[in-house]
């Protein structure tokens, strides 16, 4: 296994970050290290706490964690310190602030989900309480076909056909 100089992995680590970051397979063929190599060391950086995005094209590749560590960071930003971390970052203010709504969302979540869960759970006992009256009333009607029948061949058996 090849091993590289911290400096050159350091540098390439950079060239994933910022708004020109390039994606792995560009990085790979650019430096001629392989993509599973810039993988891990992606990975090694992101266990660091370092933000690299997935994809170069877009806030969309970050992963949560990512997303996560950037709301960390710039949580005690004012906005003209918010607005030069996202112009190095290839973001916008308005991605950040959404990501920390989203953040702050998250400690909600068993409440909301709750919630969801209950209105989804009486609107499933109102179909079940539907479909049980249904059921009952096409068995009273299987019940009531049924017993017309037996009445119905007694009355042959007993007068003779339909034709008598």
């Amino acid at each position: 296994m090849k091993r590289y100089p911290e400096e050159r992995k350091t540098a390439v680590l950079a060239k994933m970050t910022g708004p020109n970051r390039k994606s792995i397979p560009e990085l790979s063929r650019e430096e001629k290290i392989s993509e599973p190599t810039l993988y891990a060391w992606r990975k090694e950086a992101r266990a660091k706490g370092l933000l690299l995005p997935d994809k170069a094209d877009s806030p969309s590749g970050w992963s949560s964690t990512d997303k996560f560590n950037t709301v960390l960071q710039t949580a005690a930003f004012s906005e003209a310190e918010l607005s030069e971390y996202c112009r190095s970052n290839g973001l916008y203010p308005q991605q950040v602030k959404a990501w920390r709504a989203a953040c702050e969302q998250a400690n909600d979540w068993d409440r909301a989900q709750n919630k969801i869960l209950k209105q989804q759970r009486l609107g499933d006992q109102d179909t079940i309480g539907n479909l049980e009256r249904e059921l009952r009333r096409k068995e009273k009607a299987l019940a009531e076909a049924a017993a017309l029948l037996v009445l119905e061949k007694k009355s042959e058996a007993i007068w003779g056909g339909k034709d008598a």
